[in-house]
Formats: structure tokens, C-alpha cells, sequence
């Protein structure tokens, strides 16, 4: 769901998604390469991304990662059961 929502800003690299990721939630959330790239592939591979190769701005290959409309759709119905799973743990949280 975060790769996803990630990629819904702009095409990124591997090491560009880790990175925003890791600075948004502070530092809280670290993404490993070892997950990522398998994550990225099952996720082409299920067409929820696209991935094209390019030049990062120093002028090195890397392959960017673009989020397809079944993406969209996929991050959508992730969100929604996020948004539930949270809710259910406020309910169980909360003081009686």
C-alpha cells in the first residue's frame, strides 16, 4: 500500500521509494531492499506497476516504477481496508 500510494506522486526508483518512505514516516518506516524489489515485482507482475529504465539525475541507469490504473484501483481498495483495520483497533483500544 505504501509502494503504491508512493508512486502515486510521480515515477520513482527503488532506492527513491525507500527513501520517501523512510522520510515521511521519520524514520519510523524502513524499507529494505529485500523486500522492496520482490514487492515490486509481484506487484508488475499483477500490473498494478509499470517499470521503464532511465537516467536518475546523476546520470545513472535505474529502473522507474510507474503506478498503472489497476494500481490505482488495487491502492484504493487497500486504503479502504486499512481505513477499517484501524477502526477496529481503536474500538478494541478504547478504555472501557
Amino acid at each position: 500500500m505504501l509502494v503504491l500510494k508512493t508512486l502515486t506522486i510521480s515515477p520513482m526508483h527503488g532506492y527513491g521509494i525507500a527513501q520517501h518512505i523512510q522520510r515521511l514516516s521519520q524514520g519510523v518506516l524502513q524499507v529494505e531492499e529485500g523486500s522492496l524489489y520482490p514487492s515490486l515485482h509481484r506487484m508488475s507482475q499483477r500490473g498494478w506497476i509499470e517499470a521503464e529504465w532511465r537516467r536518475t539525475p546523476n546520470n545513472q541507469r535505474a529502473r522507474y516504477y510507474t503506478i498503472t490504473p489497476s494500481g490505482r484501483k488495487q491502492l484504493g481498495t487497500q486504503e479502504t481496508g486499512f481505513a477499517d483495520l484501524m477502526a477496529a483497533i481503536a474500538r478494541v483500544m478504547k478504555p472501557i
